[in-house]
């Protein structure tokens, strides 16, 4: 019995037919950093590998921008007044703006005069080489106020209505010309001259002003100032920490004026621009709209030109719509008070910054 089932399930191994195999498992493409699809069900084919995405290239990096650094700590001598005046003048005279002459060891002051050493390869100490001083042997000189000067002063307004009906935005007073002619403050001429009733100026009399180069506002006239290809070469570079504009020449700094730059609304705009224009005694384009908000809006006023032109008598436009360089009507405030995003400067410092600079230069502001 046992024989024949050993029979049996021999003949039927032999007869059954033979187990297929498992299919080998498909190979995923390879060459991919990344996985293109799902893994394939086994039932379904193999689908065909996808191309490469075409790698974009990298954005170019942004240019460096300098890194702030603080006007290092320097114990000045507490100097006189007319040393400290004679000091001041030193520096305006040499394109290192002090702020308003007034005889007071001031920010600003401090600062131009240790940038102005630093830029001529002298010791950052609190000593003064006396050869500063010889260049201003005298703090004060005497003024006559010229006929011509009353054809700088006229009515004023707060309001931008009644602004835009005047034929330019003169100096409200002759003593106004005289503090900004001499790059002063206020409070500082009358200091200088006691006893003289200033409101009541007129062609003819006298007055002891500091003893700096003046700003000669006849000099300028409305319109546009043409590139100079000799200042090609020249950069701007605004710290908006330190409150500084400086000029460089390759590599070197050779002026610098502080400024105001910008406010919490409307801070200036960091980056890399260039200088698209220059204008002198510019008209105004008063619009509320750019002014809080930078946005351009069809309520506003044509404010002609003059120093007291919420611009004052420069306007450098940079490639940043509604953001430029420019001068202001009210010079007690520079480094102090907040602009609309601009870069404002003192009168006669503007007046001297479109001499150095030319359409085309780069503007950095960090």
């Amino acid at each position: 019995m046992t024989f024949f089932a050993t029979l049996l399930l021999v003949l039927f191994a032999v007869a059954a037919p033979p187990l297929a195999a498992a299919p080998a498992p498909t190979p995923r493409p390879g060459g991919f950093p990344f996985r293109l699809f799902k893994p394939a069900p086994k039932a379904s084919p193999i689908p065909t590998p996808l191309p490469f995405a075409p790698q974009r290239p990298k954005p170019s990096p942004m240019p460096q921008r300098p890194t702030p650094v603080p006007t290092p700590m320097v114990a000045l001598p507490n100097y006189n007044e007319e040393t400290s005046t004679r000091l001041q003048i030193f520096l305006d005279n040499h394109n290192f703006g002090p702020g308003k002459i007034d005889g007071q060891m001031g920010e600003f002051f401090r600062k131009a005069l240790l940038s102005y050493k630093r830029a001529n390869g002298m010791p950052t100490t609190g000593a003064v080489d006396a050869s500063l001083l010889a260049e201003v042997p005298r703090a004060y000189t005497n003024y006559t106020i010229p006929p011509e000067a009353e054809n700088f002063v006229g009515p004023v307004s707060s309001r931008p209505s009644e602004q835009a009906k005047f034929k330019a935005l003169h100096y409200g007073s002759l003593l106004e010309f005289v503090c900004e002619r001499f790059h002063a403050a206020e409070d500082f001429i009358r200091k200088l001259n006691p006893g003289v009733i200033l409101e009541q100026l007129k062609p003819g009399d006298t007055v002891k002003v500091p003893n700096v180069r003046p700003f000669e506002i006849e000099q300028l006239r409305e319109g546009f100032v043409p590139e100079n290809p000799l200042l090609a070469g020249r950069k701007i570079v605004i710290d908006t920490h330190e409150r500084f504009l400086e000029i460089h020449e390759g590599g070197k700094l050779i002026a610098e004026f502080p400024i105001t730059p910008g406010s919490k609304t409307l801070p200036a705009p960091l980056g890399t621009w260039r200088i698209l224009g220059i204008a002198t005694l510019p008209w105004f384009r008063h619009d509320e709209g750019v002014l809080n908000s930078g946005v351009r809006t069809d309520s506003f006023y044509n404010l002609p030109g003059g120093p007291n032109n919420p611009v004052g008598v420069l306007w450098m436009g940079l490639n940043k719509p509604h953001v430029g360089v420019h001068g202001t009507n009210n010079p007690e405030t520079i480094g102090r008070a907040a602009s609309h995003g601009c870069i404002r400067t003192a009168n006669w410092d503007a007046a001297r910054i479109k001499d150095l600079v030319t359409i085309g230069n780069v503007v950095e502001i960090f």
